[in-house]
């Protein structure tokens, strides 16, 4: 009988228990698909003295995760410890340089190292996977890097972190406000104790930098992303873009323009008829424009413990079957080297809401400003009467260049009718 494929897997908490559950559970299915065993016969974490609810008998144990880069026994390693940089990192670099398959799960390491782990593999010879490291267990890797190969991408966008999902659904459903449903979702587990990770776009920045890597050809390059999160969406925000048409989803967003690569995180006003508009609760969705293939959309759940282990187990697979790809589509010397588009470059649609006091001449100081600046409207809502109290104005531009809009709000928030910073949202099309 062919000998099983020897797995070391670096990291056992949800995910790394979902890959083991996954292997052993499924192990008549993966044998046939792979054709050849995969086991997984070393671990490294933290407390081995734990229980976590999966036998770990006759496996391996290392204290030290690097460890298993070393044991001669081990033919791939799998590294799910996660965190762009200590063990995790000097795992993957030491598997490398031993000439060891790694299959991860760490969207922080591939964004900030990814370009020289690459380079690693490359000159190793071996396979460096990531599906499991966007969007949990929809196949968005594979998808751009192999089905869409032969087009050229002009485009690619998602709902990328389901925590910030979920909150911003909840907020809509039940016209809650954010610190209200971010306490609840603490609660329910679908958000950390620290959610700063999450709801202020830095999980998104990391998934969309490798997705623009890969859709683009380029180099990740996690530094040039914009990023912005939720915390400053508020439920009469959410009523409001109900009121006009929209609503409010955390979006990554890289383009390619002729300038370059514009890659945003940032909370945007999406059209209801939008099917990425219709993606609510816990759910991820990634939407890629290609030149032959048109528009196409993937939708499922980003994180936890049975998707995350559907796609790590469905890169142990390819490189048993020796599917193998270059980490960003290509080879390093192929690589493009287009220039990163600074978000004062872009162009587009604006919502901007306004607490003013409401009296006489408010609103010609408003439209002062946005005249000055060559910012045009196409519409604006105010909604009641409260003289010398505070009123929402909420005011909808054509497009216009970001660097306007920020020279805006900057006089706009010195006016003394305006009593907090305004908030802005972009509108995207679609």
């Amino acid at each position: 009988m062919t000998r099983p494929l020897s797995v070391a897997v670096a990291g056992l908490g949800t995910v790394g228990g979902g890959v083991l559950a996954m292997l052993r559970q499924n192990a008549d299915l993966i044998t046939a698909r792979a054709g050849r065993p995969i086991a997984v016969t070393a671990v490294s974490a933290r407390d081995r003295g734990r229980d976590r609810g999966i036998s770990l008998a006759g496996l391996r144990w290392y204290d030290d995760p690097v460890a298993l880069a070393h044991d001669p026994a081990v033919d791939v390693v799998v590294e799910v410890i996660g965190g762009a940089d200590g063990p995790a990192r000097a795992l993957v670099e030491a598997a490398l340089a031993a000439g060891k398959p790694v299959v991860t799960a760490n969207k922080a390491l591939l964004a900030v190292h990814g370009a020289e782990l690459a380079n690693a593999a490359e000159r190793a010879g071996v396979p460096l996977a990531f599906e499991a490291a966007v969007a949990g267990g929809i196949p968005v890797i594979k998808a751009l890097r192999e089905g869409l190969s032969g087009n050229r991408i002009s485009r690619v966008a998602g709902i990328l972190n389901g925590t910030c999902n979920y909150i911003l659904t909840v907020m809509r459903e039940r016209g809650r406000e954010f610190a209200d449903v971010l306490a609840d979702a603490q609660k329910l587990g679908y958000a950390e104790s620290d959610p700063s990770f999450d709801v202020d776009g830095i999980d998104a920045a990391h998934k969309l930098a490798i997705l623009a890597a890969l859709a683009f050809g380029r180099p990740v390059a996690f530094d040039a992303v914009h990023v912005e999160g939720i915390r400053r969406v508020s439920a009469l925000d959410i009523a409001f873009a109900t009121e006009l048409g929209y609503r409010i989803k955390l979006l990554g967003i890289a383009r390619q323009t002729e300038a370059g690569i514009e890659a945003r995180v940032h909370p945007c006003m999406v059209p209801e008829a939008a099917p990425i508009a219709r993606v609510d609760g816990v759910f991820n969705a990634v939407v890629a424009e290609g030149d032959f293939v048109g528009r196409i959309m993937l939708e499922g759940r980003g994180a936890g413990a049975g998707p995350t282990a559907s796609a790590v187990v469905s890169d142990l697979i390819d490189i048993v079957r020796n599917r193998v790809t270059p980490v960003w589509g290509a080879a390093s010397g192929a690589l493009s080297n287009a220039p990163s588009v600074p978000m004062e470059a872009y162009v587009g649609a604006y919502y901007l809401r306004l607490m003013v006091v409401d009296r006489p001449g408010v609103i010609a100081d408003v439209t002062a400003a946005l005249r000055d600046h060559g910012v045009s409207l196409e519409s604006m809502l105010q909604r009641g009467r409260s003289p010398g109290e505070a009123v929402p104005v909420v005011l909808v531009t054509h497009e216009v260049r970001e660097s306007a809009m920020s020279a805006v709000l900057a006089r706009l928030t010195a006016l003394d009718a305006v009593l907090e910073d305004p908030t802005m949202i972009r509108i995207e099309p679609a």
